[in-house]
């Protein structure tokens, strides 16, 4: 469990403080929207109302207590970089700042933020690579060039076992699950794929779309 601060309560703010407390963590959820506040009253920990550009009221939340700290704000161009910079100075030990453009994404690194976050541009890459071939049935971007696809499982591979078809060797990629009814992870080389079932595979994005034709 963590102690995170988010400012701002906007539909980012909104559905990342729902999200952050499912998964257990302790949110202070900040705005200057004192109507808006009161909505999270019975989902974050602590609902505080003040203007977060202003450093006295920052220093008066214990940054340094907080594991996280993410900025929602990023409608607000100038508001979010005045934000994650005030944050970083009074000692934040790691700040996530939203954007909402290229340009905003550079200037709130260059301001202090650790990492930024543009949702609409990410939303779009994935819908992107998700809808555009009818063999996708999941994306989840990884890092450097990497992936994870749920996919249909092909033709030629049915009813054979992932020892015979050698994946790893002849393609480059790993299985990580097998799904039919439930979701089977680490699946051992003796499983029996199925065209009707889809699998997990982690690999190269080139490699993964030559492989399954996506």
């Amino acid at each position: 469990m963590k102690n995170i601060l988010l400012i701002g309560l906007g539909k980012f703010g909104k559905y990342t403080v729902k999200k952050l407390n499912e998964l257990g963590h302790d949110v202070m959820a900040i705005d200057k929207n004192e109507e808006r506040g009161r909505e999270f009253v019975d989902t974050a920990a602590s609902v505080v109302i003040g203007d977060a550009t202003r450093k006295e009221f920052l220093n008066t939340l214990g940054i340094t207590n907080f594991d996280l700290c993410i900025v929602g704000v990023g409608d607000a161009f100038l508001e979010a970089l005045e934000i994650t910079s005030l944050l970083k100075e009074l000692g934040a030990r790691k700040v996530i700042s939203r954007a909402t453009s290229g340009t905003m994404e550079k200037f709130l690194l260059r301001n202090g933020a650790d990492a930024v976050v543009f949702p609409e541009r990410q939303l779009a890459w994935w819908m992107a690579i998700r809808y555009s071939s009818d063999n996708i049935v999941n994306y989840f971007d990884v890092t450097d060039g990497y992936a994870i696809y749920e996919v249909n499982i092909p033709r030629q591979w049915d009813r054979k076992k992932i020892s015979e078809i050698d994946v790893r060797k002849r393609y480059g990629i790993n299985i990580l699950g097998i799904r039919n009814s439930t979701m089977n992870m680490n699946p051992p080389h003796d499983s029996v794929l199925y065209k009707e079932d889809t699998m997990l595979v982690l690999g190269r994005y080139e490699d993964i779309h030559r492989i399954f034709h996506l």
